[in-house]
């Protein structure tokens, strides 16, 4: 699933002059969810971001942004891409940019990841190989359609509860499925769906 992030601002913001960085806030029980299933953001600060959906893959991560006019897009994969870099992804910029912010917090590295793990506990991208692909997306489907508040199929099959939601696709190079499972500070719960469409996947192994 690919995230990418615009700007509405004014033509004075200060917000103009950083050319990589923009900040998101948390996300509180009465907010609704953002459309980015297992994205790294949880809602557009008030500096006027606003996450937008795209397929992954850098083909498509490029089309996206430019259709967007986003200044970054960013992949579970790891893939960072930014306007102001002839839309191509880097893996130096993020650096970059995280090692400022270290400096300028002097929080370490791990307790950043902490605060993401608690606020959002997330299985991390899991991949398997199965026989029957469609078989097995729609059996996902199936099973956890009921007492869903949203359905999309923007990058494979994303399903969101209340409490806890995931993305299913088949990769776009490999002969297999790809999982990603996040809750909302339940690291239980996360454990738990990710255990039981594991199970069902198996069934078309």
């Amino acid at each position: 699933m690919g995230a990418l992030v615009t700007l509405d601002l004014p033509d004075d913001s200060p917000v103009l002059a950083l050319p990589w960085i923009i900040t998101f806030g948390p996300l509180e029980d009465g907010d609704e969810w953002e459309p980015v299933v297992c994205g790294p953001y949880e809602r557009a600060h008030a500096l006027g971001g606003r996450p937008v959906q795209c397929k992954s893959g850098h083909a498509f991560m490029k089309h996206c942004m430019r259709e967007a006019d986003a200044i970054y897009g960013g992949e579970m994969s790891g893939h960072h891409y930014f306007r102001n870099f002839a839309y191509c992804d880097s893996g130096m910029i993020p650096w970059v940019v995280m090692a400022q912010h270290l400096s300028r917090t002097g929080k370490t590295l791990s307790s950043l990841v902490d605060e993401r793990m608690k606020l959002f506990p997330s299985s991390g991208e899991i991949n398997r190989k199965i026989g029957d692909v469609k078989g097995a997306v729609e059996a996902v489907r199936q099973r956890y359609k009921p007492g869903s508040v949203k359905i999309e199929g923007v990058d494979g099959l994303s399903i969101e509860h209340t409490r806890w939601r995931f993305n299913l696709r088949s990769s776009n190079t490999e002969p297999l499925v790809r999982l990603n499972v996040e809750s909302r500070g339940d690291l239980p719960l996360m454990n738990e769906k990710t255990e039981e469409i594991l199970e069902v996947l198996g069934g078309f192994a």
